[in-house]
């Protein structure tokens, strides 16, 4: 399962980061690294961009590059609001 596929309101912990170069690079400078719980907060009305928590921070990324993020099926589950 990829990121992108995620909906509001559930999280899951990264596995593997894909993308090449640059954009790999980028994903892993912004805290997306494996062994990270990330919850989707929300997707844009027209889908894309999305709204991710982590790491006690908030980051919007396209989903296309969401796309390139590996989640452990497993750990996908729903986020309980508080």
């Amino acid at each position: 399962m990829t990121l992108n596929q995620l909906k509001p309101g559930q999280s899951g912990v990264i596995t593997v980061v894909g993308g090449e170069g640059a954009l790999r690079r980028r994903l892993l400078d912004m805290g997306l690294t494996p062994k990270t719980r990330v919850a989707v907060r929300k997707v844009a009305p027209m889908g894309d961009p999305i709204e991710l928590f982590l790491r006690s921070y908030v980051l919007t990324i396209r989903k296309d590059d969401a796309a390139n993020i590996q989640l452990d099926e497993a750990s996908v589950e729903e986020v309980r609001r508080k």
